[in-house]
């Protein structure tokens, strides 16, 4: 398992030389929000294509 740390030197190896401290908050916000998603799914459960359309459509009005 990796940690924080090396995600984020791997990160920073990705990221052109002339990136801004903006770009590498906006990745790092991005990596931990998917972090964070895989680890619900993991505890939650995942949900199907359909189950998902689902619920989308409850929100939709014409």
């Amino acid at each position: 398992m990796s940690t924080v740390k090396n995600d984020v030197q791997s990160l920073l190896e990705t990221l052109p030389d002339d990136c801004t401290l903006e770009d590498i908050q906006y990745h790092l916000y991005v990596v931990e929000k998917v972090r964070r998603g895989i680890e619900r799914a993991e505890a939650e459960g995942e949900m199907t294509q359909q189950e998902v359309e689902k619920r989308l459509d409850k929100w939709h009005t014409d």
